[in-house]
């Protein structure tokens, strides 16, 4: 876990990155700052910082097998080795990404360069480097006193509770690539642009991206093989799925046999879902462990994407978050229609 209450501001400098495909231009400051108003230093770091909960790090890659080839990191290590090397790193990190910026769909907005003090993470006390891009502008209204009367005025600024883009990198792990976390509220072709053009970096092993990986294996092979053209119901894809996300719910370390007898339950099934896992490793360029520690945040995030839902016809949709058991599905011949009965206790 990552703890900033005790994290410390000490430098800031503020870039404009414009869209090299549309003509912008790279616009640099001439100097660092840091405000004097601790209000408004506290406001910078709920805008920087209240956005990193999850446990899911990153590592900087080696370009053409070297670390300092990769633009970024080597900038972040000239940091860390002298902080008077702030300021000029951080026009070539501003430089670095307005090279990348040459694609219509890239927004032009403000790049933020921090150097924090003081951050708590599983390593110890470390330093750490913010890179933060804000692209998306909001209007926020003021009240104003004008000749005795109240009057409201409408200001274009920013809302510190959306960061589009941003990337911490903690001063651990080197020689690995660092310790970096990252994050990015925006399409897939725009995540590419600043996670892999940019920033050079690529997902740790680590129990977030585990659990994550092995929940989108089960969301696939539901999709993929337990489904409809294998003659497996809706509902029972459902129930698959539903099992699938309670068993990362309900306990603290994955073991795959406990998985496969509590969850995938049927030889057959299991056999299936084994040659799925193996092909998926194979595509995917991975391997599964037999255990690892599971990662609520992974958990919660992948839970969005587990559909609950049963469509029927035009008429209904059911929600099943409950045991299959309670679901029995039949057929009508008088009206040649099928049907599915519901078994519950109170009506809520």
């Amino acid at each position: 876990m990552i703890h900033f209450e005790n994290c410390e501001i000490a430098n800031i400098i503020i870039h404009n990155i414009g869209n090299k495909f549309e003509s912008g231009s790279l616009t640099l400051s001439d100097q660092c700052f840091l405000p004097d108003d601790s209000d408004v230093l506290n406001l910078l770091k709920t805008y920087f910082l209240s956005a990193f909960k999850k446990d899911a790090y990153y590592h900087f890659l080696p370009y053409e097998e070297d670390l300092m080839n990769n633009p970024v990191y080597h900038s972040v290590s000239a940091i860390f080795d002298d902080e008077r090397e702030f300021y000029r790193q951080s026009v070539e990190i501003a430089t670095h990404l307005f090279e990348q910026s040459n694609n219509p769909n890239i927004k032009a907005g403000e790049l933020y360069i921090v150097y924090f003090r003081n951050c708590n993470i599983e390593e110890g006390v470390c330093d750490a480097v913010g890179i933060f891009k804000s692209e998306t502008k909001d209007t926020f209204l003021k009240i104003v006193m004008n000749q005795n009367t109240y009057q409201l005025v409408g200001e274009s600024g920013i809302n510190i509770k959306k960061l589009d883009k941003a990337c911490i990198v903690f001063n651990v792990n080197r020689d690995n690539g660092y310790k970096v976390c990252i994050l990015d509220k925006t399409n897939t072709k725009e995540a590419v642009y600043w996670t892999c053009d940019f920033l050079g970096v690529e997902p740790g092993v680590d129990s977030y991206f585990q659990t994550a990986n092995y929940l989108n294996l089960c969301k696939d092979f539901v999709k993929d093989i337990y489904n409809q053209e294998n003659n497996v119901a809706r509902a029972d894809q459902i129930d698959m799925l539903n099992r699938s996300i309670n068993y990362f719910k309900d306990v603290d370390v994955f073991s795959e046999d406990r998985f496969k007898e509590e969850v995938v339950k049927e030889p057959e099934v299991i056999s299936a879902f084994e040659n799925f896992k193996c092909q998926y490793e194979n595509d995917n360029n991975m391997e599964f462990p037999q255990q690892f520690a599971i990662s609520d945040y992974a958990v919660k995030d992948e839970k969005k994407y587990f559909k609950h839902v049963l469509k029927l016809d035009k008429n209904f949709h059911v929600y099943i978050h409950g045991e299959r058991k309670y679901i029995h599905k039949g057929y009508d011949p008088d009206r040649d229609m099928n049907y599915y009965m519901l078994y519950f206790r109170n009506e809520e």
